[in-house]
């Protein structure tokens, strides 16, 4: 970005700033239509419609009906380890474990939530990725499930759960309790009694009910019980609570009494039994992510069609590579103090659940279903174990063929899945092989044929992945691009002979170029069409394309300044190559805070050092400056090592109020001293009077508020109402701070010392704890920032008189600016930088989700959520606003255009928003995927945010003055 300074016309200034105006609106309207773009690439729904049910070609269905039982929220450990007695909470099961059935754990995906693992359960199929578009508790599409298979479903429990699969499903009984039930400050056991209690109620009306008992007799009947109580225990008492470890017992009970129930009704030994659990529990009550504390959960099954229990003595097997859908790995040790080491543990995924049900009924599999059948599990000859292997496979092979033909259809060019496309030969072959009673060989194929199948789904959901991601990222890299070419057109200094070259032909050349890209834009059209691609791919594709033709528009400009960066001395080349490489790695640290805030500890230990070294030796400014710099630096360093969840602590945010007071004295012996480069930084104030009163009514404002807080804590302490008097007070005091920056003197220092003094009581009044300090420690790094800039201009002024004539020839608009280097990258670098402290200084993403209401205490008593968030979102906005302010400060310091460095702001964010693009995630828990797509939302949204901040601290910032060292100088003698 540096050259020879060349004379800029006043006249060009229009101009620019017209295409400036088109270039910030081309801004905001590629990053909102890229912003969509992650729902078509991450968050598709996998469901396909269309497929014919296969049901397994049994000799006869292992099972009449089948009973199952979902203990919501039950963890695996706390289901099978003895009590501090030794003894076992779950008899009965247990009992079935050693003498009747089979055991393992089931490994549920996140998002471990009540729904997605019901999903996964009943129709075999994880989260619907579609599902983060549209609600948490409805079903974003219609799929298929076994309770749709079977000839008649019984369901009771949750009205969050049995209405997802039965109340719209004709062939169903089923009932559920109010929501008033769940109260969390009960036992909520009484929800699991209250389930069997409706089923034993059902089948006592069935003797007097001749059609409802031989409703009630017939085959592939499925009953379900939703056990509520071990999850609302885990939340309100936690899982080792004797509370949620007796609830543990109670569904235990309840497995037992429905065993007996059904046996004594029914008393055919046709009843098959599921026990499992939808996820399991953290230690502090919560679930959602993927530690094995909520994806391990137990899964005991007996009866008709299951195998009695196998004996084997345990040794240790080699790691064979497999893993769940929660990534543990296959072949886990068994704990020792579960005692089951000498029966065989099988373990399954959850989706697996849906085929095993379904097989034991002689149902067909749920059509979305993607679950492997647990053949294990299941007590059939070897033929019927082949055949159900088989239906399964086809039934996942089915739903390949038919996301294969619908993409086939829409798609000019065709790349079908290599693996499958001789599948129709492989099926032949297994039937011969059933045929050949080779049940071994036939096995060995179609579990090989189910893998494939599910590697194809795979295959398909990310059909379009390569296409919608190179499209996007070309546009983001296009923006760039032509952001690098606008400042370089508009910013910076080339040899005139270069603009002449660029000049050749321009109008041809832009013709031909403009008619290139409208033709490449409708052959894009017509194959989009054809392919008959969602209108937003159209948006995307144009988008790049219109980027990337006004980049081949530049080209001869490009083509001379590359010709002219080779003719540059190699150390300007080196200078510019280690630059790149530094803001690169810088983003990328940027980047890793918004994973770990505590990265910016070790960040501001090292600016500290960095600045202060920089200050003494290669500035040669004040010692005193470089150790303030340090210190402030290190002083900040300390905020992100304290927890997001800020603790109330009162009393620091009272001396928080002094160390504002302290912090404003010294900027103002500051303003006021007399020495030539304290007098370089403030012009001379000469409104020393009216700013002494500006000054008195600031500080008394921040006393106010710091007596206000203390006020209105000792209220809320003795359980007193706040008076309204206080209330109009706080909102007085803030609002009246705020407006009297606008009548402080227009030199740097005391204009940003009136800023911060303006915002400190909206502030105060808005913390409740260390952020208060904060506040104050991040203004004084802010301040340090400004004393390091100034201090190298007046440094490179006094050694380069030069250097002031020069400002005026190679002003951008005709006044006191000048052009933009390379070394002036290290500004936007340290805006991005502090722009992020500004936020991650005292809180993180979930934070915001967690805020203290006390934080608003003192504006407002009655609940109201949008005055309220509002207050919290200004309080956000506070540390913006200083660094905004600082930032605008610093571009005036240095006479470098303000808009100049918000195109490179914005350059350097959107390579963080690229990154940010490729970490969307669309598995794990909801507050994983939330984290990801706020993180890409965030920095894509900040060509908007930055350029609305911008505007409003230019009411504060549009007049500050500065000068040179000369002027200054002239002024001194």
């Amino acid at each position: 970005m540096a050259g020879r300074p060349r004379p800029q016309a006043h006249s060009s200034s229009a101009s620019t700033r017209r295409r400036e105006r088109w270039l910030v609106v081309l801004g905001i309207a590629l990053h909102a239509v890229y912003m969509l773009s992650i729902f078509d690439i991450y968050f598709k729904s996998p469901i396909v419609h269309g497929m014919a049910p296969v049901p397994p070609r049994l000799s006869a269905p292992p099972a009449k009906r089948l009973v199952l039982l979902v203990a919501d929220g039950l963890r695996a450990d706390k289901f099978f380890e003895p009590d501090e007695r030794g003894r076992y909470r779950a008899p009965f099961l247990r009992g079935v474990i050693e003498e009747k059935g089979r055991w393992g754990v089931s490994h549920a995906r996140p998002p471990t939530e009540s729904r997605p693992g019901h999903v996964a359960i009943i129709a075999g199929f994880y989260e619907d990725p579609s599902a983060v578009t549209k609600g948490w508790k409805a079903n974003p599409v219609e799929f298929d499930s076994v309770f749709n298979q079977s000839r008649h479903t019984i369901s009771f429990g949750s009205p969050d759960i049995v209405p997802i699969f039965c109340s719209s499903l004709p062939h169903s009984t089923w009932g559920s309790y109010p929501h008033e039930y769940e109260d969390f400050a009960t036992d909520a056991s009484f929800l699991d009694h209250w389930s069997f209690d409706q089923f034993e109620g059902l089948l006592n009306r069935s003797l007097d009910d001749v059609k409802l008992r031989q409703l009630l007799l017939q085959d592939k009947l499925v009953i379900f019980l939703h056990l509520l109580g071990c999850d609302s225990n885990g939340h309100a008492h936690r899982p080792y609570s004797s509370i949620y470890l007796n609830n543990v017992k109670v569904v235990d009970e309840i497995a037992e009494r429905m065993y007996n129930l059904m046996e004594s009704y029914f008393n055919d030994n046709q009843t098959a039994y599921v026990f499992t659990a939808d996820h399991g529990m953290s230690d502090k009550g919560s679930h959602g992510d993927g530690h094995p504390s909520n994806t391990d959960t137990p899964l005991v099954a007996w009866g008709a069609g299951i195998r009695s229990p196998k004996f084997l003595a345990y040794t240790d097997k080699p790691d064979d590579g497999f893993r769940f859908v929660d990534d543990h790995r296959h072949d886990m040790p068994t704990p020792q103090n579960w005692a089951l080491e000498g029966f065989e543990r099988v373990d399954v995924n959850q989706a697996d659940i849906a085929p095993l049900m379904a097989t034991l009924v002689g149902l067909s599999c749920p059509l979305n279903s993607v679950g492997n059948l647990p053949s294990h599990y299941l007590k059939l000859s070897k033929s019927d174990e082949v055949e159900a292997v088989l239906a399964n496979t086809k039934q996942i092979l089915n739903q390949f063929l038919q996301k294969s033909e619908q993409k086939q259809s829409s798609s000019l060019y065709f790349k079908p899945f290599k693996p499958l496309v001789n599948y129709s030969s492989v099926l032949d072959r297994i039937e011969d092989l059933i045929s050949a009673r080779d049940y071994k060989t036939a096995m060995k194929y179609s579990e090989e044929l189910r893998s494939m199948a599910l590697a194809g789904l795979h295959y398909f959901q990310t059909y379009d992945w390569f296409m919608l991601m190179t499209t996007i990222t070309l546009g983001y890299i296009g923006w760039m691009a032509n952001l690098i070419l606008h400042v370089l057109q508009s910013y910076t200094t080339f040899p005139a002979n270069l603009l002449k070259r660029t000049q050749v032909y321009p109008k041809n050349t832009s013709m031909k170029v403009y008619i290139g890209g409208c033709l490449f834009m409708g052959l894009s059209s017509i194959i989009l069409l054809l392919e008959k691609s969602p209108p937003l791919y159209h948006a995307y594709v144009f988008m790049t394309i219109f980027l990337w033709t006004r980049i081949v528009q530049n080209y001869e400009f490009m083509k001379s300044a590359w010709r002219e960066l080779f003719n540059m001395p190699f150390k300007y080349i080196m200078n510019l190559l280690i630059s790149s490489v530094a803001a690169l790695l810088i983003l990328e640290f940027l980047v890793m805070s918004f994973f770990d805030r505590k990265l910016y500890t070790w960040c501001f230990l090292a600016l500290g050092v960095l600045a202060s070294v920089c200050g003494a030796f290669s500035i040669e400014a004040s010692p005193a400056v470089a150790i303030y710099t340090w210190l402030a630096c290190w002083f900040l360093s300390v905020f992100t090592l304290m927890p997001a969840e800020i603790p109330e602590n009162n009393n620091l945010v009272i001396f928080s109020g002094a160390l504002i007071i302290l912090i404003a004295m010294a900027s103002r012996w500051a303003t006021i001293n007399t020495s030539t480069f304290w007098l370089y930084l403030n012009r001379a104030n000469k409104q020393a009077p009216k700013s002494s009163k500006l000054f008195f009514v600031q500080v008394i404002l921040i006393s106010v508020s710091s007596i206000m807080v203390w006020l209105t804590t000792s209220h809320r302490s003795q359980h007193k109402e706040l008076h309204p008097l206080h209330q109009l007070i706080n909102w007085c005091v803030a609002g009246f701070a705020m407006v009297l920056p606008l009548f402080s003197p227009c030199s740097v220092l005391s204009r940003l010392t009136s800023i911060f003094l303006g915002f400190a009581p909206s502030f105060l009044l808005l913390s409740i704890g260390y952020e208060a300090v904060f506040y104050s420690a991040f203004a004084l790094v802010l301040m340090g920032w400004i004393f390091l800039e100034s201090a190298n201009l007046y440094c490179s002024e006094g050694s380069n008189s030069a250097c002031y004539s020069s400002l005026v020839d190679g002003s951008v608009y005709g006044y006191d600016e000048r052009c933009l280097q390379l070394s002036d990258l290290r500004i936007p670098l340290l805006f991005m930088i502090l722009f992020n402290v500004a936020f991650f200084g005292t809180g993180n993403f979930a934070s915001i989700a967690s805020f203290e209401i006390s934080s608003v205490y003192r504006f407002i008593t009655i609940f109201s959520p949008f005055l309220m968030t509002a207050l919290l979102i200004f309080k956000l906005f506070i540390p913006y606003m200083l660094v905004i302010c600082t930032f605008s400060a610093i571009t005036k310091i240095v006479r470098i255009p303000r808009i100049g460095c918000y195109f490179l702001v914005i350059l350097l964010s959107d390579v963080m928003t690229i990154h940010f693009f490729f970490l969307v995630q669309n598995t794990g828990s909801w507050m994983e995927i939330g984290n990801s797509i706020s993180h890409f939302g965030i920095v894509s949204a900040q060509v908007v945010f930055v350029l609305l901040l911008f505007a409003l601290t230019n009411i504060y910032t549009k007049d500050i003055e500065v000068s040179s060292r000369q002027l200054t100088s002239r002024k001194f003698m």
